[in-house]
Parts: C-alpha cells; sequence; structure tokens
C-alpha cells in the first residue's frame, strides 16, 4: 500500500513537471509565432506593392502567405521567396505588375530560422544592400541579383558561413535599358573566403575592378564550390594561377565578358570535374591547349571572341568525348576543317565562325561509326561558319543532320547549288547562307521545311523563279533572296504566309505584276524591299494593306503615275523609298501627316511636281535623311526644315534665294545639296550661323549672284563646298582656311577675280581643287606646295601667269590631274613634271610655254600602265553622299565632259604653246596614252616608228608643227585610233593606207603638200611607171616561169620509168627478186579479200 502511495506521488510529480513544460513550451512558440508574424507584416509595410502581389499577407496563419514557407514541425518561417518571375528581358509589362520596390525593414533579422532569402529581379533602385543581411547567419540560399541594389557589398557577408548559394548578379550593361542596370561593387574579396560551405557563387556585372588577381587565391579556399559566374566584372590583367589548385568541386566557370589579357589558364586542365567553361568575349592571345579535348567531363566550351590561336585540325582530333557546346568563334584559327569529327556524338552546338578557316567542307565525315546512330553528329542542333575563307561546294551530309535547327555559312565563297538534301531537313529552323557564290535555284521542295522561321540567301548568285511552294512555309518570319538574279514573277502563294515579318526580294531580275493576293495575310510584315526590280504594283485604289511597315523599300518599282494612296493607311513609317517609282503627281497632303516619323525618305528619280510646304519638321529622335532630287518640283525652298540632317533637292525647278536667312530652322543640317535649280540671289552673308554643322554643302548649276561671304569660314566641319557654275563674283575669302576638314573645292565657272589666296594652301586634307573658268590672276602661290593631299588640281580658263613652278614635281605625290590650260604661263616645262608618278591627265594647251618637251616625260609611270578602270576612283565619298569629278577634256576636235569614266582617261595636252625641239620618241613608250596632242607649236623632227607602242592611243593630234619624213607605217596597228590629225606640217612621201590608216580621210594629211598617195588626190609621181614596169615584169617572169615548169615535167616522167629499167634488165637477179616479192604483195591481198568476203556472206546468213 504504501509503495503503491509513493508510485502515485511519482506520476503525479512527473505529470506535473510534463504538463508545466508543455505549456511553458506552446507558450514560448507561440510566442515566436506571433514575433514572426509582426516581423513580417513589417517587411511587408517597407514594400512597395502597386499591384497588391501580397495581397494574401494578411490573417494569422502565415505559412500560407504567398512566398512564405514554413518548418513543418514549428510553424516556424524558414524560406522567403519574392523573386519576380518576369526577368526584365521577358515583357516589360509583365515585369511591371510583379515588381517590389521600397524599403527592407531591419526587423527582419528576428526571423532566426531564415534558411532561404530571394528577392531577385525586383526594383530596389539606388539602394546599398542592407547590412543587417550579413547578421542571418542560418542563410543556407541568398538571391538578390538584378534588384538594382547599388553601392559595396557589405563584407559582413563573410559571417555567413553556412550559405551554400550566393547571388548578388547585376544586369547586363548592354541590355537596352540602362535605367535597370545594377552599380555594385566589392572593395575587397577576403570575406568570401570564409564562406566555406558556398557551392554557387553568382557576381555577374558586380564590379571588381579593385580586387586585382587576389580573386583567384580567395575564391580557391572554397573547398566545396561547384559553380562559379564572373561575367563582366570588370576583371583585367592576366589570369593568374593559384598556388595550388583546391578547385576539386568545380563544375562550371564562367568569367566572360572581362578585360583579361592573357594565355589561356592552363590550370584549368588539372580541374578534372569540369563541365563548361566560358571565357569568351575577353583578349586571350596564344594557342588554345590541345588538353581541352581530354577533360573527361567537359561538356560546354565558350572561347568566342578572343585572340585565341591554333590549328581546327589538331584540335578536332581529341576525343571531346562529353562536348555538347563548342564555341571558338571570333578568333585566329586557321586551317581547313578535317574530316574526322564524326565522332562528336553528343555535340548540339558548334560555332567556328569568324576565324580563318579555309579550304573545301569535308565531302564525307568520318568517325561515325562511333555513335550509337551511324550517322554524322547525331545530336547537332546548331552549326555557324560564317565569316571564314571557306569555298568549295556544300556537302550532301549537310542534309543528313537529321536534328539541326540552325545552319550559318554565309560570309564565305561557297559555291555551287544548294545541295538537294538540304531541303529534307525537317527539324530546320533557321537557315543562312548570305554573301556566297551560290547558284542554281531555289526547288519546289523547300516547302517541306515546315518548321523554317528564317530563309536568308541574299547576295549570292541564285537564279530561276522563286517556287510558288515556299508558300507552304507555315512558319516563315525572314524571308530575304535579294541580290540575287532571280527571274519571273513573285508567287502569289507568298500572301499566305501569315508569320512573315521580314520580306526581301530587292535586287533582283524579277517582274511582273504585284496584286493584292501578294499581301493576303501578311498582317505581321514590318520590312518590306522590293527594290532595283521591274514591279509593276496592280491594287484596288481603295486598297488598304494588313500591315504595319516599318522599313518599306520600293525603289524602280512602277507605283505611278499617281501618287500611291494606301500609303496612307502606314503609321508606322521610319523607312520609305519611293525613288525611280514612275509617280508624276503632286505628294497629296495627307503624306506630310505620316512622314512624321521618318528617318529615311527617298522620292527621287521620278517626275513629282508642284510645291512643298513652307516647312517640313520632323519627330523622329533620330536625323532624318530626305532625297527629293531629280524631280520637276518647283516654287520657293521650305524655310522650316527641322530634325534633318540630310536635304538632297538638287535636278528640280525651284527658284527664289537661298532660305537660310529666314531663321535656324536649319542648323541641324549636315547635307545640304541645291544644284541644279533656279535659285537666284547671292549666298546669305551669315550661312556660317545659320548652318553651323555642315559636312557638304553643293549649290552648283544655279543663278546665284554676288560674292562668297567670310562667314563660310565658320563652318569648320566642312568636307565638300561646291559653288560651280554660277555668278559669283569678287575674290575667293582667306576665310575658307578655317575649314581645315576640307576634302573638294569647287569654285569652277564663275566670274570670280584676282589672286588666289596663299591661305588655301593650308588646307592640308583637300584632296580636290576647282578654279576653273574664272578671272583669276596672279602666280600659283608657294604655299600650295603643302597641298600634299591633292589629287586634282584644275585653274584651266583663268588669266594666271608666271613660270610652271618645278614643286609641282615634288609637292603633289598623289596628283592625278593637272589642267592648267589656257592661262599665261610661260617659260620652259620644268622637268621635275616626271615626279607625278600617278598623273593621269597632264593639260598644259593654250599658253605661251617655250623650250623642248622634256624627255623625262617618260617617267610618268601611271600612263605607262594598261587601261585599268578600278586604278583610281575620283570620286569623293562624305558618309551618306557623293562628289562626282569631272573635266572637260579637249579631244578629237572636239569638247568632252568625262565624269563616271574619268578614271579612263589618261592624257597628255601641250597644243598651242610655243615648243620646239624633236619630237619626244620617249613619249611612245607611256603604254596607256588615250589621248596625245601637240598640235600648234614648232616641233619639228620625225614621229618615230616606235609611235605603234601607243596601243591605247585613240586620238592623236600633231598638226600645225614642223614635223617631217615619211609616215611611219606602224601607225597602221594603232587599232583603237579614231581620230587622227598630222595637217599643216612637212611630210613627205606615200601614205601608208593600209589598216587602221584606211579609217581617215585626207583632211588628216592636208597642209603636207609633199604628201601623195590615197586618201589625198595627189597621186605619188612614179606611181604610173612603177605600175606598167610591173606588168611588164609579170609578163616576163610569168613566160619563163612556163617553159621551165613543162621542160621538168617531161625530164620527170623520163627518168622514172627509164631508170627501174635499165637497172632490171642489167642484174637479172634483181628482176626475179622484184617480180616474186610482186607476187606475194598480190596473192596476199587475194587472199585477205576472200576472207573478208567469207564473214561477210556468214553475217547475211
Amino acid at each position: 500500500m504504501e509503495r503503491i502511495s509513493i508510485l502515485g506521488f511519482i506520476v503525479a510529480i512527473l505529470y506535473f513537471i510534463t504538463t508545466e513544460l508543455a505549456c511553458n513550451g506552446y507558450t514560448h512558440v507561440g510566442n515566436n509565432i506571433q514575433s514572426e508574424q509582426e516581423t513580417l507584416i513589417d517587411f511587408k509595410s517597407g514594400l512597395k506593392d502597386p499591384n497588391n502581389r501580397l495581397s494574401s499577407w494578411k490573417g494569422s496563419n502565415y505559412c500560407y502567405w504567398q512566398g512564405i514557407t514554413c518548418e513543418k514541425d514549428t510553424g516556424i518561417a524558414i524560406s522567403i521567396d519574392l523573386h519576380n518571375p518576369y526577368p526584365r528581358e521577358n515583357v516589360y509589362e509583365n515585369w511591371s505588375s510583379m515588381n517590389l520596390s521600397g524599403e527592407i525593414r531591419p526587423s527582419l533579422t528576428k526571423l532566426k530560422s531564415l534558411k532561404y532569402l530571394d528577392l531577385s529581379f525586383n526594383s530596389f533602385k539606388g539602394m546599398p544592400i542592407p547590412q543587417f543581411f550579413g547578421s542571418l547567419k542560418n542563410l543556407l540560399y541568398l538571391n538578390l541579383s538584378g534588384a538594382e541594389f547599388s553601392g559595396t557589398i557589405p563584407s559582413n557577408f563573410g559571417n555567413l558561413s553556412n550559405l551554400r548559394y550566393l547571388d548578388l548578379s547585376s544586369e547586363d550593361p548592354s541590355y537596352d535599358d540602362f535605367e535597370y542596370f545594377n552599380d555594385l561593387s566589392i572593395g575587397n574579396i577576403e570575406w568570401m573566403a570564409s564562406l566555406v560551405s558556398l557551392k554557387y557563387l553568382g557576381m555577374d556585372y558586380v564590379n571588381l575592378s579593385s580586387v586585382g588577381s587576389e580573386w583567384v587565391e580567395v575564391l580557391n579556399k572554397l573547398p566545396i564550390l561547384t559553380k562559379l559566374h564572373l561575367d563582366g566584372c570588370s576583371l583585367s590583367g592576366s589570369i593568374p594561377s593559384p598556388s595550388f589548385v583546391n578547385f576539386t568541386s568545380l563544375r562550371v566557370i564562367s568569367i566572360n565578358s572581362n578585360q583579361f589579357i592573357s594565355m589561356f589558364p592552363e590550370w584549368l586542365l588539372n580541374v578534372s570535374n569540369l563541365g563548361s567553361i566560358d571565357i569568351s568575349n575577353n583578349q586571350l592571345h596564344g594557342r588554345i591547349p590541345l588538353g581541352l579535348g581530354e577533360l573527361p567531363n567537359l561538356q560546354h566550351l565558350d572561347l568566342s571572341w578572343n585572340n585565341l590561336e591554333g590549328s581546327i585540325s589538331q584540335l578536332l582530333r581529341k576525343s571531346w568525348k562529353k562536348i555538347e557546346f563548342l564555341n571558338l568563334g571570333g578568333n585566329d584559327l586557321h586551317g581547313p576543317i578535317p574530316s574526322f569529327f564524326g565522332n562528336f556524338c553528343n555535340l548540339k552546338y558548334l560555332n567556328l565562325s569568324e576565324n580563318y578557316l579555309n579550304g573545301s567542307l569535308p565531302e564525307i565525315i568520318k568517325g561515325i561509326e562511333t555513335c550509337s546512330s551511324k550517322s554524322p553528329l547525331p545530336n547537332l542542333t546548331e552549326l555557324y561558319l560564317y565569316e571564314n575563307q571557306l569555298m568549295g561546294k556544300l556537302p550532301n551530309w549537310l542534309g543528313e543532320l537529321k536534328n539541326l535547327r540552325s545552319l550559318g555559312l554565309s560570309n564565305n565563297r561557297l559555291e555551287g547549288p544548294i545541295p538537294a538534301s538540304l531541303w529534307t531537313l525537317q527539324h530546320l529552323e533557321f537557315l543562312f547562307l548570305v554573301m556566297n557564290e551560290l547558284n542554281g535555284s531555289l526547288p519546289d521542295s523547300i516547302g517541306q521545311l515546315s518548321q523554317l522561321q528564317q530563309l536568308d540567301v541574299s547576295f549570292n548568285d541564285l537564279s530561276g523563279s522563286l517556287p510558288d511552294s515556299i508558300g507552304q512555309l507555315s512558319e516563315l518570319q525572314v524571308l530575304d533572296v535579294s541580290f540575287n538574279d532571280l527571274s519571273g514573277s513573285l508567287p502569289d502563294s507568298i500572301g499566305q504566309l501569315s508569320e512573315l515579318q521580314v520580306l526581301g526580294v530587292g535586287s533582283n531580275q524579277l517582274s511582273g505584276s504585284i496584286s493584292e493576293q501578294h499581301f493576303w495575310k501578311l498582317s505581321k510584315l514590318e520590312y518590306l524591299q522590293m527594290d532595283s526590280n521591274s514591279f509593276r504594283l496592280n491594287v484596288s485604289p481603295n486598297w488598304v494593306p494588313p500591315f504595319q511597315v516599318k522599313i518599306l523599300d520600293m525603289d524602280s518599282c512602277h507605283l505611278g503615275p499617281s501618287f500611291p494612296v494606301w500609303l496612307q493607311s502606314q503609321k508606322n513609317l521610319q523607312y520609305l523609298g519611293f525613288s525611280n517609282a514612275s509617280i508624276s503627281s503632286r505628294i497629296p497632303n495627307w503624306f506630310w501627316n505620316i512622314s512624321f516619323n521618318l528617318q529615311y525618305l527617298s522620292l527621287s528619280h521620278n517626275q513629282l511636281q508642284g510645291q512643298l510646304p513652307n516647312s517640313l519638321n520632323f519627330s523622329s529622335p533620330l536625323l532624318v535623311k530626305i532625297d527629293f532630287s531629280s524631280n520637276l518640283f518647283e516654287g520657293p525652298i521650305p524655310f522650316s526644315i527641322k530634325g534633318v540632317e540630310f536635304l538632297d533637292l538638287s535636278h528640280n525647278k525651284f527658284s527664289g534665294p537661298i532660305p537660310v536667312s529666314r531663321g535656324e530652322s536649319l542648323s541641324n543640317l549636315r547635307y545640304l545639296l541645291l544644284s541644279h535649280n533656279q535659285i537666284t540671289g547671292p549666298i546669305p552673308s551669315k550661312i556660317g550661323e545659320f548652318l553651323p554643322i555642315l559636312y557638304f554643302l553643293s549649290l552648283s548649276s544655279n543663278r546665284i549672284t554676288g560674292t562668297i561671304p567670310d562667314s563660310i569660314g565658320h563652318i569648320t566641319s566642312l568636307e565638300v563646298i561646291d559653288f560651280s557654275r554660277n555668278n559669283l563674283t569678287g575674290s575667293i575669302p582667306s576665310t575658307i582656311n578655317n575649314c581645315s576638314r576640307l576634302i573638294v573645292l569647287d569654285l569652277g565657272n564663275n566670274n570670280l577675280s584676282g589672286m588666289i589666296p596663299k591661305s588655301l594652301g593650308q588646307l592640308q586634307l583637300l584632296e580636290s581643287l576647282h578654279l576653273n573658268d574664272n578671272k583669276l590672276s596672279g602666280e600659283l602661290p608657294p604655299s600650295f606646295q603643302n597641298l600634299s593631299s591633292l589629287e586634282l588640281l584644275d585653274l584651266s580658263y583663268n588669266e594666271l601667269s608666271g613660270k610652271v613652278p618645278s614643286w609641282i614635281g615634288t609637292a603633289f605625290i598623289n596628283l592625278v590631274i593637272l589642267n592648267l590650260r589656257s592661262n599665261v604661263f610661260f617659260g620652259r616645262l620644268p622637268n621635275r613634271l616626271s615626279n607625278l608618278s600617278s598623273l593621269h591627265v597632264l593639260d598644259l594647251a593654250q599658253n605661251n610655254l617655250t623650250g623642248k618637251i622634256p624627255v623625262t616625260l617618260v617617267e610618268l609611270k601611271a600612263m605607262a600602265q594598261k587601261r585599268n578602270m578600278d586604278i583610281y576612283s575620283l570620286n569623293h565619298y562624305v558618309n551618306d553622299s557623293q562628289y562626282d569629278e569631272r573635266l572637260i577634256v579637249i579631244t578629237k576636235g572636239q569638247s568632252l565632259e568625262y565624269m563616271r569614266t574619268l578614271s579612263l582617261v589618261v592624257s597628255i595636252d601641250l597644243s598651242n604653246n610655243n615648243l620646239s625641239g624633236e619630237f619626244p620618241e620617249g613619249i611612245t613608250k607611256l603604254s596607256g596614252l588615250v589621248f596625245l596632242n601637240l598640235s600648234m607649236n614648232h616641233i619639228i623632227g620625225q614621229i618615230p616608228g616606235s609611235i605603234s607602242m601607243l596601243r591605247q592611243l585613240s586620238s592623236l593630234d600633231l598638226s600645225s608643227n614642223k614635223l617631217s619624213g615619211t609616215i611611219p607605217s606602224s601607225m597602221s596597228s594603232l587599232t583603237f585610233l579614231g581620230y587622227l590629225n598630222l595637217s599643216n606640217n612637212n611630210f613627205s612621201g606615200k601614205i601608208p593606207f593600209i589598216g587602221q590608216m584606211t579609217t581617215f580621210t585626207e583632211l588628216a594629211f592636208t597642209g603636207n603638200p609633199n604628201l601623195c598617195g590615197t586618201p589625198l588626190v595627189t597621186k605619188c609621181q612614179d606611181e604610173d611607171l612603177d605600175k606598167r614596169q610591173s606588168v611588164l615584169e609579170d609578163k616576163i617572169d610569168g613566160g619563163y616561169i612556163d617553159q621551165w615548169f613543162y621542160l621538168n615535167i617531161g625530164l620527170g616522167f623520163a627518168v622514172g620509168i627509164l631508170v627501174p629499167y635499165f637497172v632490171l634488165a642489167i642484174r637479172r637477179s634483181w628482176c626475179d627478186a622484184y617480180f616474186d616479192f610482186v607476187d606475194k604483195i598480190v596473192k596476199w591481198l587475194l587472199f585477205r579479200r576472200r576472207v573478208t568476203d567469207a564473214k561477210n556472206h556468214a553475217r547475211r546468213q
């Protein structure tokens, strides 16, 4: 009984203790739950949640709140996951709807059991990462990537020794919207060495520039680090080797987009667990280690966009056992692609683009027996080999890559037809064969590529027509076949491509009618290029296109005669090309309402009429290029032109003054072309103030009067000034020397007077100077010796005097054209002219030059070369515009203006001077000469026979000299000679009227009293006597020959018969042997005939 009482007492005591402990424990847990709930409510109150993403955060059971995870047993919060599920590279509206911002309250530290915190891709713009995050010592996972924090990452993060996953990555600064670029940095990286539990470290685009090379040694102390991401961290210099390699667990290292100038870090070859290496977009140099191909677990290797070298054949010989992704593009790899990479059984992505690979693609792929499928590269989905030096034909094995989705072979020298097997790739989505030399046609089987999204075969030599089956490509988004030789009509089945966004068929030989059917379902079309074909648009007047295009290029399509009304529906136009479109009406008023967002507008080479509006104002964020040239516009030039960078109104009928004096509305202009109009009045005196940033100013071929204002020198950015062919007077302003970037200065064909300013010699970039056809006087300024870039100097038809300076031959080393015609230069020609090794045209005619023609002219090297169209390009390009050189050449008795073919002109004209001495035989060595004129001088001597060496000669004028002797017969071989004038000399003898010389009339030879023979009426004195003597000799010679002919025949016949007879008669044995031999021959011939007859008889039976 007593034992029972004691036992009961003990039980009671235990019950009391257990109950007390349980109650106290429940109370403690309850208190924690209440505290955590208050903490979370406080945390929420600091956040800005405009779309009520946290609307579930109410009530007492926070474990059911969105983003909160609790421990099952205790109900304590261990995870907060409020990441934005829509990163910014996705649709912005979606990201914005889920975006959190505001303040992160320090009460978060009360969540002592918090292990998981994810606030990534929200917007805590400008906020530093809270210091108290370093107090969350139980954290295992922390993700603040893309959350727009800024400042220095707190060093007390080193307290998070339990942390396994840390991602503080920022946004890629190359992303279009810089507003969302994070600005995080690390001053000292030593604290990272304390994160001994870390497996994942992400710090992409965190600024580590102050860390130096310490990052390798510090991170090498993390024994279980598995993945390392340090992309775009401004790391620089070399990649150091650690004292010992402790990265034994490392599987992923990504350090792309830094500034490493280093060899490849070969210590990575000792990390056998590596499955992924990305060091792309740096400045690595040296050879790619062959050992990479032997890493047993390597699946992903990206070394693109470096300066690495190596032989592609040696690299691909390695085993690459598990490689799936291989990107070596943008390096300096060389050699042909080998045939033995068929053993890459796991390869999915291969990029060898932008290297120096050469040779042909292998015809077959070896090593496929190692793959279970027994087919080449069975898992390959993407293959890129663009921008190399590959040549030859496309191999058939490309069509055996059954899983291929994307193929890029652009910018090579591949040739031949596209293999038929390529059109059987059922999974192909992207095909890029741009800028090769492929020929053949696109087959009907192209319609089998049901997954194709982008097809670009532009800039090739494809011919034939576009197949109708192209309309079966229901997924096609991009179709570009421009710049080929395609012909025929455009299939209307293209109108069925409802996903099409880009259609490029320009620069072919396509023709035919384009109807509404061609655009039937193209509602997504944004880019339409149909230019440089022979299309005729045939749509109803009320047609409204189903698309809203941004780029519309229909140059050289027949769209007229009326201005296309359907254009009124296009509200998104940025580029409009309607040049040479056979439009001959006025521009309707509604057009100016849809054009304000345009960045490019070309209506040139039509017959558009009427006046332009008083103001052309554009609101595009980019300055606009407008080309209305070569039309029939009239009236005044618009006085307000805003937002325009390039304005070409040339070749119209605009009249009135230049409008810049009416305001500052033209201040954005960089290119102003008003040539070939009917503009009157002076150049505005303040043109330099109103057009301060002009590059190109052309006012030529108008009716402009007055002087050139001094303010032109305020436009220091000018590269081309063309005021030619007007009625300008006065002197050339010396302020032009302030235009130090000037390349072309053309003031020709005006009434300018005075001396050439010395200050022009300061324009050291000047390449073309036209001051011709004015009234300029004085000598050439010595300062011109500074114009070392000069290629063309035309000072013809002025009143310049003095001697031709000898420094021309040494100062103008690049001179191609020198024209000093029709001035008052005197004295001898300087020998140093022969130093002008690039000279094509030398025109010093109509001066007062004396003395002999220098024998050194034979050293004009450019004239000694055969004609070559590409030797000199005499056009000057200034970004978007072009100045076409022109030159008047007096040849063939007439004035000819050369522009586009000016580079073919090779000419020497020294005519109408007082030159003397003998004909310079050295000139005949200038085998490239096309025009030679030495007429109206006092040249003596004979034409050398070597003149036949001038095989390119088209015009030769030696008239009105004192040349003598006979005309060399070798001139008959000058097959290109189309003009010849030898009149008024002292030539004698018979004209060699053969070959090319038979093409000239008597006018080429008149004034030479001692010349005779055709084509002159004067016959040579001994011509009749020679003819009679020749006939008599023919008769005598003929009789003599006949007598001997018959005598020889008789003697030959007698000898042939009698000699064998006498021999056989004298020697009997010889006679018997001879006739025995004859008998055998006869018998053998008879036997062969019988055998042949027997065979033929047997065949007939």
